[in-house]
Formats: structure tokens, C-alpha cells, sequence
């Protein structure tokens, strides 16, 4: 220890005397005496301003946080409740009104449902095979009440979606289903803000989802031949818009031009139109191609709704004779399978048990077994109201299920075929 201290008295000797001075007359520091931040050895490679802001950021690091001002209960209640604008406010549907549309559902035998579609008037009754039930009743309600007819019936009441409507409402000629409307819609690919030509007004049911589609800045331009379709297909899309302007306090888009004419003589008018897709619902669509291609951008979907099958080859034969720009993409037939699942039931109207396999029970002979089986068969039947509401325990218990396809099925609608247009090479 005597030898480390004299050696450590020379060494600061000799630095005071400068013998272990550095370059430039600074003396020599040791590697334990430097000893330096990492922030400290980048600031000395920066430039001066650089270092001194680099400086200030590091002064701000290290000092205490500031302790935020203390906000008051009530304005922290203010400040974390969402602002609601007033217009968005009241565009959330209330309770029924005068003048709307309401949907009444009363269940029936073997798991049906009868659904009633009426136009709510202050001095108007709705009739059901379940009894009568006051207009005045419903008004005022909110959507999803259950309410008793005079007969003892139980009515749901809500308000229709489209489809429903389109299915519900008064009609002249076949209407095209919601199940072949969704399809074309994804066919034509439909942006909002997209002008649409449908040839067949019919009852207004496709008018009503391509008004939906394109929305307030989009367009539809609907031909009919027939003036009493013309009228009818007016009338069915006045009324849902009325109706929904009630109910959701918000406009629904008037962008539907009804035109009272036949297609294949509007080549004048078609001129002057640019189309992003194009519906045909008519007899012969092959008469209205030649007038209407023209006006459809390049690459667009023309969709037709044909019955028959034969109308389907016309159309195509038609279109290789006149050599019409479209090329046939698919053709279709859109199909649903029903399915009713619901508890098995005895024939006393009571949910059968489920009963755990026992591997010790000897089979019973044939003969019992018949009547065992014949005992124990199980019926569908209705699900009223009042038995899914009571607070019997056993309707909570375990019980086994009947999964088959329903009796009801929907039956051939039409065919559909996608035709694209496209521009021919030139010769």
C-alpha cells in the first residue's frame, strides 16, 4: 500500500509539473477520470447549437413533472360524455307515429308466422284471424311490443325492413325476389353515386333496392310500357318513402325517374345518358340490347331476369346474330333451403327428456319396441307466446332437438344472366 500511494504522489507531481501534459498544454487525464454519459459523448461530436438544444431536452427529462392542474367532477363528466349532434340525435327511430308503416306477427300451426303489413291511421283497425287490434293501440308504442288482439291473439309489432315490404306490398305483376335482387346487385357491382337504367318498373321492387344502392347522389331511370304497372311501382315507392321519413326521421333518397315508354323506341333519350349498369326485367330483352348498349360504359354488367330458360337462349342467339358488343359471363338460379329446428315434442304437448344411454338395459322385443316407439313419437308442434314467456322449469331443461328441412321451400323464381360489355377489336 506504501508503494501504491508514493506511486500515485510521483504521478500527480509529475502533472503538476507537466510532464504528462497533453498536446496543446491541457494535462493528461486518466480513463477512470474521463469517464463520460453516453448523451455527454454524442454532445461533444455535435456542433454547439446542436449540443446546446440536445442539452435543453436532457435538462427537461431530469426535471420533476409538473403536477396537472385538478379538473373538476362535473367537467370531467362533460368531458368524457360523447357529443351527440342534434340531427344525429333524432335520427334514431322512436315510437310508432301516425301515418307509418307497421308490421304486425302473430305465430301460427306448425311453427308459421302470418305477418300483417298496415298503414298506421288514428282511426283505423287492424284485422288478424286473431282479433281486432286499434290503430290507437299501436301508436305510440315503441317497436317490439307484444300486444293482445280482442280474440286473445299475441301480436309482435315493429316496423317492415325492405325486403319485407317488397314481399308484403300490393303488386301487379310477379315481383323480382329479394333473393335474385341481392345476387344481381353483387352481379352489376353498384357503387353509390352510380347511374342504373332498369327496363320493367313491374310493382317497384327493384326500383326500391337500386334506389337504396346508389343513394342520394346516384340516379335510377325506370321504363314501363304498361301504364297501370306504371302507376302501381309510383305509388309502392311514394309510399315507403313516405313511411321511412316518418319512422327515421331522415329522408329516404328521391332518385328514381319513373318514364311511362318503350324502351326499344328511347334510343333518342339514350344519347345523352351515361350507365354504369343496366336491368332488364321484360319479356323480350333482346328488342331493348341494341338501343341501350350504346349508353353503357365500357366494361359494364347488364343484368336480365328471365323466367324460362328458352328465353335465355333467345337472348344469347340474338346477340351472336347481331354481333352486340356483350359477352355472357354467367347465368344463374339462386335457391334457399328452409330449415326448422326446434325442441321434439310428446303427443301430450310436453318437451321430451333427454334420457343418457344405459349400455346394461337388455333390447325389448320387436313387438315392444312397436309400441314403445309408437308412444314415444314425437310431433311438431306450435310455440306460442305465452309458453316461451311462462316460468315452467321444464321448458329450461335439456332437451333433445328435430332438425329437418321445412316443408315450405322456395320454388324456381327465374334465371339470371350476366353479360358483360366490351369493346371489339378492330378489323
Amino acid at each position: 500500500m506504501r508503494a501504491w500511494r508514493g506511486l500515485r504522489r510521483a504521478a500527480s507531481s509529475a502533472l503538476s509539473s507537466g510532464d504528462g501534459a497533453a498536446p496543446g498544454g491541457r494535462p493528461r487525464r486518466r480513463a477512470w477520470e474521463t469517464s463520460l454519459s453516453p448523451l455527454e459523448r454524442v454532445r461533444r461530436l455535435l456542433p454547439p447549437e446542436e449540443a446546446a438544444a440536445v442539452g435543453r431536452c436532457a435538462a427537461a427529462a431530469q426535471a420533476p413533472p409538473q403536477t396537472p392542474p385538478q379538473t373538476p367532477p362535473e367537467e370531467k363528466q362533460e368531458a368524457a360524455a360523447p357529443q351527440v349532434p342534434p340531427e344525429a340525435a333524432g335520427a334514431r327511430p322512436g315510437p310508432f307515429r301516425d301515418g307509418e308503416l307497421a308490421l304486425a306477427e302473430m305465430r301460427r300451426k306448425h311453427n308459421t308466422t302470418l305477418k300483417l303489413l298496415c298503414r298506421l291511421a288514428a282511426g283505423s283497425v287492424l284485422a288478424s284471424p286473431g282479433g281486432l287490434l286499434p290503430h290507437r293501440d299501436i301508436i305510440g308504442q315503441l317497436p317490439g311490443q307484444v300486444l293482445r288482439a280482442s280474440a286473445g291473439a299475441r301480436l309482435l309489432l315493429r316496423r317492415p325492413s325492405l325486403e319485407e315490404y317488397v314481399l308484403l306490398m300490393p303488386r301487379g305483376p310477379t315481383i323480382a325476389y329479394p333473393k335474385d335482387v341481392s345476387a344481381i346487385l353483387m352481379m352489376m357491382d353498384i357503387h353509390p353515386g352510380d347511374t342504373v337504367l332498369e327496363t320493367g318498373s313491374g310493382s317497384g321492387a327493384m326500383s326500391l333496392f337500386l334506389s337504396r344502392a346508389v343513394g342520394p347522389k346516384g340516379r335510377v331511370i325506370s321504363y314501363e310500357i304498361r301504364d297501370d304497372h306504371h302507376n302501381l311501382a309510383k305509388k309502392n315507392y311514394r309510399q315507403w318513402r313516405a313511411a321511412w321519413e316518418i319512422g327515421h326521421m331522415e329522408e329516404w333518397p328521391d332518385n328514381v325517374d319513373f318514364i311511362l315508354k318503350d324502351i326499344s323506341t328511347a334510343a333518342a333519350d339514350m344519347k345523352s345518358v351515361t350507365l354504369d349498369a343496366i336491368v332488364l326485367d321484360m319479356l323480350n330483352p333482346q328488342s331493348a340490347l341494341p338501343v341501350v348498349h350504346p349508353s353503357l360504359k365500357q366494361g359494364g354488367v347488364c343484368a336480365v331476369y328471365l323466367a324460362n330458360i328458352t328465353q335465355v337462349i333467345d337472348l344469347l342467339d340474338r346477340i351472336r346474330t347481331c354481333k352486340l358488343p356483350f359477352l355472357c359471363e354467367r347465368i344463374v338460379e339462386v335457391t334457399h333451403r328452409n330449415w326448422l329446428v326446434l325442441p321434439a315434442k310428446m303427443k301430450n304437448c310436453k318437451l321430451s327428456q333427454m334420457v343418457g344411454a344405459q349400455e346394461s338395459i337388455e333390447e325389448p322385443p320387436q313387438k315392444e319396441y312397436e309400441n314403445i316407439h309408437i308412444q314415444d313419437q314425437v310431433v311438431l308442434k306450435e310455440s306460442e307466446y305465452n309458453e316461451l314467456l311462462c316460468d315452467d322449469p321444464e321448458t329450461y331443461c335439456s332437451v333433445p332437438y328435430v332438425a329437418r328441412p321445412s316443408y315450405w321451400q322456395d320454388a324456381h323464381s327465374a334465371f339470371l344472366t350476366k353479360l358483360r360489355k366490351f369493346r371489339p377489336l378492330l378489323s
